[in-house]
This record gives structure tokens, sequence and C-alpha cells, in this order.
């Protein structure tokens, strides 16, 4: 077996898992249209962020919200694959323990599309139009998932059940998501809270997302993109490592 096509069969299966777990898709699309209405009109009904209503302003952090919570938990399947001897199997096989990694960021990244897809066309339903910008935000979508999946999958690596998995996973997950600015906006933050913003790589998804749907940027599209960019390299790195190190 080649490495190409032992990336494309761990992709392949990571995909059909997905595919047949039905209720994964529909809570990926209610959970953050709960939030949207819970959370959004809420607070919106008090609150506005410079004119622009605040439902429409948290939309694209919670389209980030979404990646966030499905990438990083997807990390949960190497613990499972560890406990069912799969990822014996797979590391026998005559691929790279680089090459199991790629496939299982891959295989969490196109979960990740799909679910984010599913809030884009929604997106119309709450007057937020994408329009000719839709390519970039999957762009932007796709590095951010990429770093996000490999947390999750180093995470995995490094656990042997799924409870360590969930806690240490939820430990990392909410602080990413609420210092994004995707609830509120990061202009006039304390200094504190400001650095933690600054510090967080998902502040440049949820920065980069907004700017390209709202046409509001805090750093700027160019920043955005190397900061994501780095922040993906350095995570497949880091991830690369766990694998070859993870103890069966």
């Amino acid at each position: 077996m080649s490495e190409l096509s032992g990336l494309y069969a761990l992709w392949e299966r990571e995909l059909k898992i997905y595919l047949r777990e039905r209720s994964r898709i529909v809570a990926s699309a209610v959970n953050p249209i709960l939030w949207l209405f819970v959370f959004g009109a809420g607070l919106g009904s008090q609150v506005s962020v410079e004119e622009v209503n605040y439902q429409t302003f948290i939309y694209p952090g919670i389209v980030v919200m979404t990646v966030i919570f499905s990438s990083i938990f997807y990390g949960a399947y190497v613990v499972w694959d560890k406990r069912l001897d799969f990822l014996k199997e797979v590391l026998v096989a005559p691929i790279s323990r680089t090459t199991a990694f790629l496939g299982k960021v891959m295989g969490g990244v196109t979960d990740g599309v799909i679910q984010a897809t599913i809030m884009l066309i929604l997106a119309p339903l709450f007057g937020i139009g994408v329009g000719a910008s839709l390519a970039s935000v999957y762009v932007f979508l796709f590095i951010l998932e990429i770093g996000l999946v490999s947390v999750g999958l180093i995470i995995g690596s490094m656990m042997e059940s799924p409870e360590g998995f969930g806690l240490i996973s939820s430990f990392v997950t909410f602080p990413l998501f609420f210092l994004s600015g995707a609830l509120f906006p990061l202009e006039g933050l304390p200094a504190w809270l400001s650095v933690l913003s600054i510090l967080d790589p998902v502040s440049y998804g949820v920065d980069a997302i907004r700017g390209l749907m709202l046409g509001r940027y805090t750093f700027g599209l160019t920043l955005d993109f190397l900061a994501l960019s780095v922040f993906a390299l350095a995570m497949i790195a880091f991830g690369t490592i766990a694998f070859k190190r993870m103890k069966l």
C-alpha cells in the first residue's frame, strides 16, 4: 500500500463513519441554532454592536463555534480506535504514522466542512449574505479546521479513556471559544483580556469569517491568514510527533 492510498483509505473511513451517524449531523445544525435563538435573540434584545443586530454580529462566531467543537471533539475517535485496536491494524500497515495522522486530520476537516456548510446555507435566513466571499470563507475555515482537528488528535493520542479526553478537551475548547471574540467585539477590552484574545488562534478565524461575511475586521485579513497558517502548520508538526510517540 502506498502512502497516498493509505491516506485516502483513512479519509474515506472517517467520512463514512460520519455520514452513518445521522444524529450527529442533525445535532451539528440544531445546537448552533439554539445558541443563535436563545443567546443571540435573548441578549440581542438588549445589546447592539455599533448599530449591528447582535444576532447578526455573532453569527460568524457561531459558525466558528461549530468548527471548534466538532474539530476538537473529533479526537475522541482516536481514544475509541485504541480501545477497539483499530489503530494497531493501521500502524502495522505499510504506511507511516505521519500518513496515519494526516489521514485522520483530513477526515476530521471534511466532517467540519460539512457542518460549517450547514450553517452557511442557513445564513440567509438570518439576513446574512456570503455571496462572492464564499470561497474565501471556506479557505479560512479549512485552515482553522486543520489546526483544531490536530489539537483534538494530539489530545486523543495522549488519553487512555473517553472520560479523560472529555475533561481535557473541554478545558481547551471553552477558553478557545470564549476568548475568540465570537460573542463580543475585541475592541475596548481590558488589557489582560485583550492579550489573551490576541494569543488565541481562533480569534483570527472569527475575525476573518466575520470580516468576509459582515465587512468588520479587527486584525485584517492578511494577519488572520498568517496567524492561522502558522497555527495549522505548528499543530500538524506537534501532532505528527504525538502520533509517533503514541502508546497503544
